[in-house]
């Protein structure tokens, strides 16, 4: 089972530059990063997934790469690096790391050799054009920021591909220098620890769009290369694949078990708040049902939030409008014509039963459960800083300066700290909620805690069973033992029906509220407004 830790562990997501800063500059960096480890290990984290920290002129948040063999200085060192992985791997924490080899920073030196000589080896590294064919606006990935997927260079006298920032040229990914040159990356950081990567862009690796050579099962076929390699330098590290598609494709990315390893749930998370907004069952049933099959060693990834905005493109313009009236009424709120850029506690307004209620939900999806840093104590957003910086603001550590981020004047934080309103650190900060029993932050860490001890929820076999209640979704994951979870989608409280074998009883595991014990006789189960139960199935 030790190949298969991924499909049980507690992931969090955290970006170096906003988590702590040791050196008082105004940006988080590896050791401060270091010495917050026991607050993770405290709330029972077991895999960190880094942003990306390489040396980066910072257009898009450091997916702009420059090197890919080393440390953003602002951040450390390699050796601060390499003692940060020591100190984690103490505390039994993994480390996966983002891989964005999709496209480089135009100020990388390949592409910096690659415009000044058509002959340089490095000119083929990226994709080019004299007279570049039209292409479909839905390409951009940022509309109403870029105009174009295709940019001329006065130097190399000729335009290059780019999906993301004009300032992100892609790599040309069927060029076989450039898959070695990527498995050297990936070799690199498994020698210095890491346990896998999150692939990002993962789409744009495979399709081939601009490249003239490309075939397209060829550039397939390189996940698998990636596969092999990896698993070839370190059995247990895992790639993980940013792939936002329809149901069709999913299994362009999984095969047959020999490419990826799990996947962002990107449908599951966009049916989960459709229903939330409805708050109608059936709507994540459907979401459930329809996910592809996975083969035995694949994974999905669930998650309430990520780093980027809350992507909606899987639903129809009817339903994202339901989203959006519901959770992002304001025109601030939104961004890229179908996603959100908000945290989950203000698009909840507040309401903590609510905000349990998803994070129970989503923790007790068939998966893995990801969360962002900040959601362990309900931090909000900042919606007066520009597009996706709004859920990027520094963390909270404590009613200090700053929120305890840095000593830093506030003038000189690499991003501002949330300062005023229900969300300011002076009220939502670690410190203050470790003090409190009922916190947020203890109740997640007694739902992590939980989701532990329900292995069945990561590896098991799972069905969604029917009640006589249309806000309550239910299901139950089985291995060698089955758990029941029980979620009342609706603001009113119900009683639920479940049909069980006769021979089988539920027990309480984990809830909103103290219920009192089932009786087996009557079959009927109570809910709370926004009510939750997980339950061990066993024999009478």
């Amino acid at each position: 089972m030790k190949k298969l830790w991924y499909k049980n562990a507690i992931v969090y997501s955290l970006d170096v530059e906003t988590f702590m800063d040791s050196d008082g500059d105004g940006i988080g960096d590896f050791q401060g990063l270091t010495k917050c480890l026991d607050h993770l290990s405290g709330i029972g984290i077991t895999c960190l997934w880094l942003l990306p920290f390489y040396p980066s002129p910072n257009r898009d948040n450091g997916y702009d790469v420059m090197d890919y063999y080393n440390v953003d200085p602002r951040l450390g060192t390699l050796g601060d690096f390499v003692e940060f992985m020591h100190q984690a791997r103490e505390r039994g924490i993994r480390v996966i790391v983002d891989l964005v080899v999709n496209h480089t920073s135009i100020q990388h030196p390949w592409f910096q050799a690659a415009r000044k000589d058509k002959h340089s080896k490095y000119r083929d590294f990226y994709v080019w054009s004299e007279n570049p064919p039209k292409f479909e606006p839905k390409l951009l990935m940022f509309p109403n920021v870029e105009d174009s997927i295709w940019e001329y260079d006065a130097q190399a006298g000729a335009y290059y591909l780019h999906h993301f920032y004009k300032e992100q040229p892609d790599l040309n990914i069927s060029n076989p220098a450039v898959r070695e040159e990527i498995c050297k990356i990936m070799g690199f950081w498994l020698e210095l620890g890491v346990s896998g990567f999150r692939i990002d862009a993962a789409p744009f690796l495979i399709k081939g769009i601009g490249i003239k050579s490309a075939d397209r099962e060829d550039l397939q076929g390189f996940l698998s290369e990636m596969r092999e390699f990896v698993s070839s330098r370190r059995g247990d590290a895992v790639l993980l694949a940013e792939a936002n598609v329809p149901p069709e494709q999913i299994s362009a990315y999984f095969g047959k078990g020999d490419k990826m390893h799990m996947l962002f749930n990107f449908l599951l998370n966009q049916y989960m708040f459709l229903a939330l907004a409805r708050r109608e069952a059936c709507i994540l049933q459907d979401g459930l049902k329809t996910l592809p099959d996975l083969p035995g060693i694949c994974q999905w990834l669930n998650f309430v939030r990520h780093h980027d905005e809350l992507a909606l493109d899987r639903l129809s313009q009817t339903q994202q409008e339901e989203v959006f009236q519901a959770f992002a009424p304001d025109e601030n709120m939104r961004i890229y014509e179908h996603g959100i850029r908000r945290r989950l506690p203000p698009m909840m307004n507040g309401e903590r039963r609510r905000i349990e209620l998803v994070y129970s939900l989503m923790f007790s999806l068939p998966g893995t459960p990801l969360l962002r840093y900040g959601e362990e104590i309900g931090m909000g957003e900042d919606l007066s800083l520009p597009g996706r910086n709004s859920v990027r603001t520094p963390m909270q550590w404590s009613d200090a300066p700053n929120g305890g981020f840095s000593n830093a004047p506030a003038n000189a934080l690499v991003r501002s700290v949330i300062a005023e309103g229900e969300y300011g650190y002076q009220r939502v900060n670690v410190a203050t909620e470790q003090r409190d029993p009922n916190s947020l932050i203890n109740w997640m860490e007694r739902l992590i805690r939980t989701r532990k001890q329900c292995q069945e929820l990561g590896i098991g076999s799972w069905q969604i069973l029917e009640t006589d209640e249309p806000c309550v979704f239910a299901h139950c994951c089985e291995s060698q033992r089955a758990v029941v979870v029980l979620h009342n989608l609706a603001d009113r409280a119900c009683s639920v029906t479940l049909k069980l074998q006769d021979d089988k009883c539920l027990i309480d595991v984990f809830g909103d509220r103290q219920y009192e014990p089932l009786n087996n006789d009557s079959g009927s189960i109570p809910l709370e407004a926004y009510g939750y139960r997980w339950f061990w199935m066993n024999q009478m």
